[in-house]
Formats: C-alpha cells, structure tokens, sequence
C-alpha cells in the first residue's frame, strides 16, 4: 500500500502539470484565432491597406502565437527555453531535409505578399488551375472555381508557375470572330456590328470598337470584332453582345454560314 502511494505521490505533479499544460494549450488555442481574426478585421477595415495583406499577417501572427503557446507548455513540464532552443538547433537539419516543400511554401508565401502578382477576389490562372482568389497564408493559395469548387495551390507551386491575372488591369479587351455568307456585304455586316457594340452602355469609346475582315474561310467571310470594357463586365458583354449581332444580321438578312448538306437527286 506504501508503495503505491509513493507511486502515486510521484506521478501526482505529472498529472497536474498534464492538467495545466491542456489547460494553456486550450487557452492559447482560442486566444491565437481570436487574436488572428481580430488584426485581419482590422487590416481589412482600412481602406489604404490590400486585403490579401490583412490575410497574410493575421496567418503569419497565429503561427508566432501558437509557437509562444507551445513554449510556455513545455515551460510547464520543466523544460527549459534555451533548453528548447538547443534541441531544435540539433534537430533543425532533419526537420529541414523533413520539411523542404513546407519551408519552400512559406518562403514562396512572403515572395507572393511582396510582389502581389494577385490579391483577394481577382480571378486568375496559376500553372493551368482558374479560379477566384479566396486567401493567401503562409503556406496556400485558396482558389474558388466559377462552379464553387475549392482549389488549394500550395505556395511553392503558385510561386514557381506562370501566373495569369485576368483581374490585374481596370480594363479588358472582348475579340469575336463572325462568320457571313460570300453573297452578303462585308460593309453592311461591319456597320451592324459597330452599331451594336455602340448601342451596348459597356462597351467604351476610347479605345472605340473594332471590326475588320481577317480571313476568307472555305464557307464564310470572317470580322474580326475587338471592344473594350471594364473587366468585372467582360463576361456579360461578350454573351449580350453575340446575341445581339446575331439577332440584327437576322433582321437585315446577313446570312450566317454553318456546314450543312444537299441532296443531289440523279435524273431518270
């Protein structure tokens, strides 16, 4: 019975230490994320300051709390700080050769902030992968499809691939090609044309509307057509302004070329 009193005497301020370590693990937890949510709200808040900033930073400060959390854990089991410092010095070689694509994700994390070749809401292409730009952390991009779909990018690969921004400039360029049958005037059908792209409030005057005969196919005469627009009514613009030019060559009777076949009926 002695005995496993001494046992238990011994094991008595491991217990409570267990105890108060999850207790400042827990503690430490919740007040990292708040404080976290509480400077990216701030950040976000101010209007001189880019949002993907505000993203990063909060991630970046949850990552240094979380590390101060976990040294005041060990603290509490008696291991010392410089202790601590020593064991990761010794153990930094493996937990580097362990890490490498981590490591170059978080250094790829702060090329990104740095030179921003996107933010939060632009909608960009990163190696081939579309789509909006949900976040940027320390380690991943957070990419939303046009569908919904999450897409995450870690920031190695972001970093190492040819990034496209559709979202970058104000402004965009919209080219349509339209085909019309040989019989009909190429003038008419480019006056019709310009006429719609005009009468669309989107399209802007400076550059103004473009329409020229690039190419004749084995079936139809093709216009080129280029308009300029804001970029968030790229999209709109292009599937109003197909519909409207198809509907006008419609009513001034601009022929639409597209295959078809002819029965030939041999005589007798």
């Amino acid at each position: 019975m002695e005995h496993l009193i001494e046992q238990a005497g011994a094991l008595w301020p491991l217990l409570v230490a267990g105890v108060k370590a999850l207790v400042v693990l827990i503690l430490g937890w919740i007040a990292t994320g708040w404080i976290s949510t509480a400077v990216r709200n701030r950040i976000n808040k101010t209007p001189q300051i880019d949002p993907t900033l505000g993203n990063f930073a909060a991630s970046m400060i949850r990552w240094a709390l979380l590390a101060v959390v976990l040294v005041a854990v060990l603290n509490i089991f008696g291991i010392e700080a410089t202790s601590l410092v020593a064991m990761l010095g010794a153990a930094t070689l493996a937990i580097g050769l362990a890490l490498q694509g981590t490591l170059s994700d978080l250094a790829a994390g702060f090329m990104l902030i740095l030179f921003r070749p996107y933010k939060i809401g632009q909608y960009v292409d990163i190696g081939g992968t579309k789509g909006t730009v949900k976040d940027v952390n320390l380690f991943v991009t957070e990419l939303a499809t046009a569908d919904n779909v999450q897409i995450i990018v870690p920031n190695g690969q972001a970093w190492g691939s040819v990034i496209t921004n559709f979202s970058h400039h104000a402004t965009r360029r919209v080219d349509m090609v339209f085909g019309i049958d040989y019989g009909d005037s190429a003038e008419t059908a480019k006056a019709i044309i310009i006429a719609q792209a005009n009468a669309d409030p989107r399209v802007l005057q400076d550059p103004e509307p473009w329409v020229r005969v690039t190419n004749l196919g084995a079936s139809s005469v093709d216009l080129t057509t280029r308009v300029w627009c804001k970029a968030e009514d790229y999209w709109e613009l292009k599937f109003a302004l197909t519909q409207s030019v198809k509907e006008a060559f419609d009513a001034n009777g601009i022929s639409i070329p597209y295959p078809h076949s002819v029965e030939i009926q041999k005589a007798g």
